[in-house]
């Protein structure tokens, strides 16, 4: 659950509530270290490669992860962003939150992109996503990158790069800050503190 939607959702006055802590910071950079080896890994370095950090929970993972690999081989990959909450088809279903900053710094014709986000879930996220990037070229390949796989997805949509597998049950909520993962769930606000 990404900032924004801790700020601006609180269904019927309900914040979340963690109950465990599940990786701490350490872990979550170690993650990222590993993730971002395999990325140089599997596209024989860096060149052509795009990172795309999807808005809001993926932002923040997406500037430590060019970081570490520019730490790592020396160069600077461009960096992204991308809302997607237009390109959403449960656009009825959820809140709609005002529009966050899309950012793509060039022509994504021939790139690799790699879309970073924090927790992948239903899958619908990743599947907005890609639509919203055809806005911006065609990509040569789309790779996806996130700290936490859920599971209990509702499309045809797999990882490439994982942090961690954390199955869940459908009504927990998973977490990911600079801190760590936390997993918890909604509770009222009254009884939360």
């Amino acid at each position: 659950m990404a900032e924004r939607e801790r700020r601006l959702t609180r269904p019927g006055g309900r914040v979340f509530v963690a109950r465990a802590q599940v990786m701490d910071a350490d872990e979550v950079a170690r993650a990222l270290r590993r993730i971002a080896h395999e990325i140089i890994e599997r596209n024989h370095g860096l060149d052509d490669v795009v990172v795309v950090g999807l808005q809001t929970g993926g932002v923040p993972l997406a500037e430590r992860l060019v970081r570490v690999l520019t730490d790592i081989e020396g160069v600077t990959v461009p960096l992204g962003s991308l809302d997607v909450a237009f390109y959403r088809d449960d656009i009825g279903l959820r809140p709609v939150l005002p529009e966050e900053v899309t950012n793509i710094p060039l022509d994504l014709m021939g790139k690799t992109v790699v879309l970073v986000d924090d927790v992948l879930f239903t899958g619908r996220t990743v599947r907005a996503a890609l639509d919203a990037m055809a806005d911006h070229g065609r990509a040569r390949a789309v790779q996806l990158a996130v700290m936490v796989d859920r599971g209990h997805r509702e499309l045809p949509i797999r990882p490439d790069y994982v942090g961690k597998n954390l199955p869940t049950r459908r009504d927990e909520l998973v977490d990911v800050t600079a801190d760590g993962v936390e997993i918890g769930e909604l509770a009222d606000e009254r009884t939360a503190r």
